[in-house]
C-alpha cells in the first residue's frame, strides 16, 4: 500500500520535474554552456581552426594555415556564414570584421599575398587572437564581463579604465537591489504585523487591498509612475501647489523614481511570506511574557521579532531576487546611470546578438544573486540562534 502512494506521488511530481527541467535547468545549463562556448571559427573556418589548434603560437604560422584561411573565407563568404565569425573577431579586436571581408573579397591564399593585401596578416597578434578564437571553449566573455582581458602573452589584465563598464553595473544592479530590499522588509514588516493581528473579516480585506497590484501587470504599474512623476503630472503639481518647490522637478530619468517604483511594484512580495509566519505565532506566548511583567518592547525583541524572521527572509530573498534582476522599470523610469544588468543582457540579445556575452552577463547576475542569498542564509541561523535575551 505504502509503494503504491509513492508511485502516485511520484506521477504527480512527474508534471512539476518535467515544467522545472523544461523551463529552469535545462535553460539555465544552456546558458552556462553558451558563456563559455566558441564556435563560430571554427564553424566557419573549420580547416583553419584545426590547424590552429595545433600551432604552438611561437612566430609566424606555417605556410599550411595561410592556404587554408584565405580559402575558407572566400568560401564563407560566397556561402554567407563569415558574418558571425566576423562579429565574434571584431568583438574582441575592433577591425577584424573588415579584415576578413576584405581578404574574403580577394581570394587570395598565400602568406605573400595575405601580407601584401594587408599588414596585420603579419602580425603575430593577429593569429594570436585567432587562435585563442579556435574554440571550442572560451574564457573571453565571462573576463569582459569583469572589465578582464586576456593579453597577448596569456596573462590576466583589467581593462583600460574608459572601457571599464560592468564592475560598475554589477556593483550598481547590487546596490539598487539591496536599497529596494531593505525598503520593502521595513514597510512590510508593520504592514504584515497589523494583517496578523487583525480580526479575520478585517484580514481579509487588508490582504485584498495588498493583492489588488497583483491584477495588473508589471508594464502598466510602471507606465502609472511615469504619467505620476513627470513634469507635468500630478506630483509635482502637489509639490508646487503646497510651496515646497518653485517649480516642477524632474523625477523620471532619476535613481528616486526607479527605486520608489520598484518598491511599489515588489512590497507584496515582502508582505505575504511575512503575514503567512506571524499568522502562525501563538498570541499566548506574548500573554505569558506580559504575565511575567516583560514590557512591551522586550516582548517583541525577544518573541515576535525572531519567530518572524523566518518570514522576513523568505520575503526579503523573494525581492532581492526578482530586483536583481529588472528591466522594465530602470528602462522606463531611469536615466543611463540607472541601467542594471537586464538592461544590458537583452541589449546584446536583441542589438548585438551576442549570445555569448549576454550568457556571461547572466551567469555573473545568476552567482552574485546566489552568493548574497547564501551569505544571508550563513547569517540568519546566528541571528535566530542569538534571540534577544532580559
Amino acid at each position: 500500500m505504502a509503494r503504491r502512494h509513492n508511485r502516485l506521488a511520484a506521477l504527480l511530481l512527474a508534471p512539476l520535474l518535467l515544467l522545472l527541467c523544461g523551463s529552469f535547468f535545462i535553460p539555465v545549463a544552456r546558458i552556462l554552456v553558451t558563456a563559455v562556448a566558441d564556435p563560430e571559427l571554427s564553424e566557419a573556418l573549420p580547416r583553419t581552426a584545426a590547424l590552429l589548434r595545433g600551432w604552438d603560437g611561437q612566430g609566424p604560422p606555417p605556410e599550411p594555415v595561410f592556404v587554408a584561411i584565405g580559402e575558407e573565407l572566400a568560401a564563407a563568404l560566397r556561402d554567407r556564414r563569415i558574418g558571425r565569425v566576423a562579429q565574434r573577431l571584431n568583438f574582441e579586436q575592433s577591425g577584424m570584421r573588415s579584415l576578413l571581408l576584405r581578404t574574403a573579397r580577394a581570394g587570395v591564399t598565400s602568406r605573400a599575398a595575405l601580407v601584401a593585401l594587408d599588414a596585420r596578416w603579419g602580425a603575430p597578434e593577429t593569429w594570436t587572437l585567432l587562435r585563442g578564437a579556435a574554440g571550442p571553449a572560451t574564457g573571453l566573455y565571462l573576463l569582459r564581463a569583469l572589465d578582464l582581458v586576456r593579453s597577448p602573452d596569456g596573462a590576466i589584465q583589467p581593462v583600460p579604465k574608459d572601457d571599464a563598464l560592468y564592475r560598475t553595473l554589477f556593483l550598481r544592479t547590487l546596490w539598487i537591489a539591496l536599497v529596494v530590499t531593505a525598503i520593502c522588509v521595513v514597510l512590510a514588516y508593520p504592514v504584515a504585523a497589523v494583517l496578523a493581528g487583525l480580526p479575520p473579516r478585517w484580514s481579509r480585506i487588508g490582504m485584498l487591498l495588498v493583492l489588488v497590484p497583483f491584477w495588473t501587470s508589471v508594464l502598466v504599474r510602471t507606465t502609472a509612475w511615469f504619467v505620476l512623476l513627470q513634469r507635468e503630472g500630478p506630483l509635482n503639481a502637489a509639490l508646487v501647489a503646497l510651496g515646497l518647490v518653485d517649480q516642477p522637478v524632474q523625477l523620471i530619468g532619476t535613481r528616486f523614481a526607479v527605486v520608489l517604483a520598484m518598491v511599489h511594484v515588489l512590497l507584496p512580495f515582502a508582505i505575504l511570506p511575512a503575514y503567512s509566519v506571524m499568522k502562525r505565532i501563538d498570541p499566548a506566548l506574548m500573554r505569558a511574557a506580559a504575565s511575567l511583567g516583560a514590557p512591551g518592547w522586550w516582548r517583541f525583541l525577544a518573541i515576535h521579532l525572531p519567530l518572524s524572521l523566518p518570514g522576513v527572509a523568505a520575503g526579503a530573498a523573494f525581492v532581492f531576487l526578482l530586483s536583481a534582476g529588472y528591466f522594465i522599470t530602470p528602462a522606463l523610469l531611469g536615466g543611463p546611470q540607472d541601467q542594471m544588468v537586464a538592461s544590458f543582457i537583452a541589449f546584446f540579445m536583441n542589438q548585438t546578438v551576442n549570445w555569448g556575452m549576454a550568457s556571461a552577463l547572466a551567469c555573473l547576475l545568476l552567482a552574485m544573486a546566489g552568493a548574497v542569498l547564501a551569505l544571508a542564509r550563513g547569517l540568519l541561523p546566528g541571528v535566530l540562534s542569538g534571540r534577544f535575551r532580559a
